[in-house]
C-alpha cells in the first residue's frame, strides 16, 4: 500500500491541509445569518433535555435557540469556533435554558462518547438528538478528492451521526426523537461537491433505516434536507468564491434561505406535534420539487 493510502488504516482522521478556516466563524461573516426565532414560544419542548450537534453557527445555532425558547435545555456540541459557541450559550440562557457546550471532534468515537456521557451526567436522560455537524470541500474533479479528505468528510458528515447515536442510543426511551440532517444535494446532485453529496445520500438511507430499526421502540427518526442556507459553512471554504457570491439565486425563490427559516423543521419533527411521521425528510429548500 503506499504511503498516501495508509492513511485509511486509522480510525480517525485529522483535520486537513484544506480546512484551516473551516468550519468558519459566524462572527466573521456579513452579511450575519438570521438566526433569531421569528414567534413566541409555546413549550413544544419544555423539560426537554436535546443534544445539537453543530450547534455553535448556522442551521445548528438557530435550532439551539429556538430549542431554548420552546423549553429545552440544550447540549452544544462543536469543533474549534469557541467565540460562536460562547454567543449561542449567551442566546439559550437569555431564552430560559441551561447550556452544555463541547468542543472536539464528533469524527472521533471515543470523544462522541464522551460528550453523550458528559450530557447524562449533567441531566440524567436525553430526549431528542439533533445531528446536524458537517463539512464539505469543492472539487471539480473526482482525482483531486484525496484519500484523507473523501475519508474526513465521510467521518464528520456520517461516520459521527453513527458514534454520537451509538453513545445516546442507551438514553432515548420511548417517546424521544431523532432528526438528521441530510442536504437538497443528495437528491439534485451537485457535479462541485461528489463527496459531500455521497454523505448526504448516506445520511438519508441512515435515517429511514434507523427509523425502521427504532419505530417499534417508540423513537421517531425523521430528517431534513436544507437548500443553500445562508451560514459559514460555504463563504469559508465550502464553495468558490464566484458560486458564493451568487449564492442561492439558482432556487426558483431566487434567494439563500437563512438559518431561522430551516429551524422550526427541526422542532416541528423533534416535538409531539410530528408523532405521525418516521423516516420522512423535509425540504426547506426555496421551492425546488425534489423526490423526497
Amino acid at each position: 500500500m503506499s504511503e498516501e493510502l495508509k492513511t485509511l488504516d486509522k480510525a480517525h482522521i485529522d483535520e486537513t491541509a484544506e480546512e484551516p478556516k473551516m468550519p468558519g466563524h459566524e462572527s466573521g461573516l456579513e452579511p450575519k445569518p438570521d438566526w433569531q426565532p421569528r414567534f413566541p414560544g409555546s413549550g413544544r419542548l419544555k423539560g426537554k433535555i436535546a443534544i445539537v450537534t453543530g450547534g455553535d453557527s448556522g442551521i445548528g445555532r438557530a435550532v439551539a435557540v429556538l430549542f431554548a425558547r420552546e423549553g429545552a435545555n440544550v447540549a452544544i456540541a462543536y469543533l474549534e469556533e469557541h467565540d460562536d459557541a460562547k454567543k449561542t450559550r449567551e442566546l439559550c440562557e437569555a431564552e430560559g435554558a441551561q447550556v452544555l457546550l463541547s468542543a472536539g471532534d464528533l469524527g472521533d468515537p471515543k470523544h462522541a462518547q464522551g460528550f453523550v456521557d458528559a450530557v447524562i451526567d449533567r441531566w440524567g436522560r436525553l430526549d431528542v438528538l439533533i445531528n446536524n455537524a458537517g463539512e464539505q470541500h469543492p472539487d471539480k474533479n473526482i482525482e483531486d478528492i484525496t484519500p484523507e479528505q473523501l475519508q474526513r468528510t465521510f467521518q464528520t458528515n456520517i461516520f459521527s451521526m453513527f458514534y454520537v447515536t451509538q453513545a445516546a442510543r442507551p438514553h432515548l426511551k420511548r417517546g424521544a426523537a431523532i432528526v438528521n440532517c441530510t442536504s437538497v444535494t443528495m437528491y439534485k446532485g451537485s457535479g462541485g461537491l461528489l463527496d459531500y453529496s455521497s454523505t448526504k445520500g448516506a445520511i438519508t438511507a441512515f435515517t429511514r433505516s434507523l427509523s425502521e430499526n427504532l419505530v417499534g421502540q417508540g423513537i421517531r427518526v425523521n430528517g431534513v434536507a436544507p437548500g443553500p442556507i445562508w451560514t459559514p459553512l460555504n463563504p469559508f471554504g465550502g464553495a468558490p468564491k464566484e458560486k458564493v457570491e451568487h449564492f442561492g439565486e439558482s432556487t426558483p425563490m431566487g434567494r439563500p434561505g437563512q438559518p431561522n427559516e430551516v429551524a422550526p423543521a427541526f422542532l416541528f419533527l423533534a416535538c409531539e406535534d410530528s408523532s405521525y411521521m418516521s423516516g420522512q425528510i423535509l425540504h426547506p429548500n426555496g421551492g425546488s420539487v425534489v423526490n423526497g
